[in-house]
């Protein structure tokens, strides 16, 4: 039976194993997967282990960076983005992909959210903003605001992914208006969930608002945004869009999204 696992620092939260055992029972396919917490001293001898043993795996915080070197190829979105998050084994060596970029970009169609030609604002310039600047870059965005607490500290990386960017602070995100609002930032995220990174005003300014947090199910970010009577968006169908888009790469194969609302659907209702 074929193995697949998620690489990560500390991963007793994680919905992966959940995700992923449903992926099986939907599709019939055959897999086991499993956790794999290591510390970063410990990726080498992982990644042989997994080379030999594993068909495919997942890679999650702190180590999205650190398996890059480990790898014989990574593919051009992912070495854009500067993180990989899904390896695929074979004989040929291990390669590297980032599907979060492909699963934020299903999560915006299935909403029916169009970002080419509109105004984005992300807040956040984290790790978990890469992927959506290099997507919303990629599919043509007019106007794109990185909003941040220390311009100074932006990664450049985010000004070679996404040229027509403007780096702003909080502040100046108040006074504007905008298409799209994506929150990459942990803030509203269980157990603190009486916080937002922006005030209701600011929601109210942006037709609408995508949180890549999915627990709570509707954070105080998005009830800003349904008060104002706009779009809401949560991050779980990002989250097993990613997954799935990581088993299509394993398997060679490409699922409707009607798959993806099935598991989803699944998981709200074990929560």
């Amino acid at each position: 039976m074929a193995k697949y696992g998620l690489i990560g620092g500390k991963l007793g939260h994680s919905l992966s194993p959940a995700i992923h055992k449903l992926f099986f029972q939907y599709t019939g396919k055959e897999g086991t997967y499993g956790l794999l917490e290591r510390d970063v001293e410990a990726l080498p001898e992982l990644m042989q282990k997994l080379r030999s043993e594993y068909k495919g795996c997942n890679v999650t915080i702190p180590h999205k960076l650190h398996v890059m070197p480990l790898l014989d190829k990574i593919a051009p979105e992912a070495a854009a983005i500067g993180a990989v998050n899904t390896i695929k084994f074979t004989e040929q060596g291990a390669f590297g992909y980032n599907t979060d970029y492909f699963g934020f970009g299903r999560m915006l169609a299935y909403n029916s959210i169009t970002v080419k030609g509109k105004v984005a604002a992300v807040l956040g310039t984290g790790g978990a903003a890469r992927a959506v600047v290099k997507y919303l870059a990629d599919q043509g965005v007019a106007k794109l605001y990185l909003v941040t607490r220390d311009i100074a500290k932006v990664d450049t990386r985010f000004a070679e992914m996404a040229p027509m960017a403007e780096v702003i602070d909080y502040t100046a995100l108040g006074k504007l208006q905008g298409d799209v609002l994506v929150n990459c930032t942990p803030v509203g995220m269980f157990p603190k969930v009486d916080a937002s990174p922006v005030p209701a005003s600011v929601s109210a300014e942006f037709d609408a608002s995508v949180d890549l947090i999915y627990n709570p199910a509707k954070t105080l970010f998005l009830q800003q945004a349904e008060a104002a009577g706009h779009k809401a968006v949560n991050g779980l169908f990002m989250l097993v869009a990613q997954a799935v888009a990581a088993q299509e790469i394993w398997q060679d194969e490409s699922y409707a999204s009607d798959l993806i609302v099935r598991i989803m659907t699944a998981l709200e209702q074990e929560q």
